[in-house]
């Protein structure tokens, strides 16, 4: 039990410090990035390094399987030089008990990082896409999903009785919507005048997004401005409305799954489901989220094939360059695994935990026939 606390204490020290580490690289690359990016909007030095601290951690979060193994390797190889792992397995510890104290430190640490870092990204995540989209557009488009409707906002350009133009808005809200995003059902339209407020209300069975437009079908349109709305309203078999939204926009608009808290995934995956949306792609997210913490533990073993042994020479730079790339290989087959997900070649569960799985029984299997065999 004291060596295992041991091992482990020192594991952590490694996973603390090399994250520290890539966490003050990834912010000073990051801070330039959004001095070009921004440079027309003249955010200065300390604007960026704001944008950049909101915008890191979603890059750290990403990347922390590699720096799990890079912190199991810097840790055998401690253990290595400091003749440590020798003494170790001359006391009869064999390879696997060896490991299990740094792979069970990593999966709590993935388990915190899901728990508390995944909320803290989602939150930072959102700040950061609503500061580039307030510097950008102004804030002018909005999409949420209600409990029983879509709600979505745009900006519609207007000319006032100077005939200048100005910006209005116009509100939608729809009982559901295709999967793709592209057609509204039971949609109301509210253009508001940033003059008068409210200007028009137009009632469509049906709201198909074109190029440039809404295409509206069985419409009732009300003037607001007018005593008797119900009076003067118009109904037309169809009707076009001016819009810059686009089905890629209005989709992206949702937030990345990144930008959701695991705790509301799936409540957020039932609101898009009954509004008519696919969820695929936060289903496969909540699914690689559950399996962090087993990927963490795979990259620990992948680390103790190559290292966990009595190295010198040139030889050690050979193993560690091959857990090094065994670890990136098993990042890549993870992300090829949630572009499968997303695009539905392959179940949610199975994008999510069959590349920790297969990954962790691979290097348990190899380690057994090296060490212990």
């Amino acid at each position: 039990m004291i060596l295992s606390t041991y091992v482990a204490r020192r594991f952590l020290r490694m996973l603390v410090m090399i994250a520290a580490i890539f966490g003050a690289i990834l912010f000073l690359i990051d801070v330039v990035e959004q001095i070009r990016r921004f440079s027309d909007e003249n955010i200065g030095l300390s604007g960026a390094a704001g944008l950049s601290l909101l915008n890191i951690t979603a890059s750290f979060y990403s990347i922390l399987p590699l720096i799990t193994v890079l912190a199991g390797i810097a840790l055998f190889l401690g253990l290595s030089r400091s003749s440590e792992l020798v003494a170790i397995r001359a006391s009869g510890r064999s390879g696997i008990r060896v490991l299990c104290a740094p792979a069970i430190t990593a999966a709590l640490a993935g388990m915190l990082a899901v728990a508390v870092l995944n909320p803290m990204v989602a939150a930072t995540t959102k700040r950061y896409d609503d500061a580039v989209a307030q510097m950008r557009s102004g804030g002018g488009q909005t999409v949420s999903v209600g409990d029983n409707a879509v709600w979505l906002r745009q900006a519609l350009p207007e000319l006032d009785a100077n005939g200048a133009e100005t910006a209005g808005q116009v509100v939608i809200r729809a009982s559901r919507a295709s999967p793709d995003a592209t057609t509204l059902y039971d949609a109301t339209f509210m253009v508001y005048s940033p003059e008068i407020g409210p200007t028009r209300r137009i009632d469509a069975a049906t709201a198909r997004l074109t190029q440039g437009a809404w295409e509206l079908t069985d419409t009732k349109e009300w003037p607001l401005t007018q005593p008797n709305p119900e009076a003067m309203a118009r109904t037309a078999p169809r009707l076009e409305l001016p819009t810059d939204l686009t089905a890629a926009r209005i989709r992206d608009s949702f937030g990345r799954p990144e930008a959701i808290p695991v705790w509301q995934l799936p409540a957020f995956i039932q609101g898009l489901e009954r509004a008519g949306f696919s969820a695929q792609r936060h289903k496969v997210w909540f699914q690689m989220e559950l399996a962090r913490p087993l990927l963490m533990a795979a990259m620990i073993a992948i680390a103790a094939v190559f290292t966990m042994r009595h190295m010198r020479g040139r030889r050690m730079g050979l193993l560690v360059l091959g857990a090094f790339g065994c670890g990136i290989a098993l990042f890549f087959l993870r992300n090829l695994a949630q572009v499968l997900g997303d695009n539905g070649g392959i179940p949610p569960a199975l994008a999510g935990w069959a590349p920790p799985v297969v990954a962790l029984l691979f290097a348990l299997g190899a380690l057994l026939r090296l060490e212990d065999g």
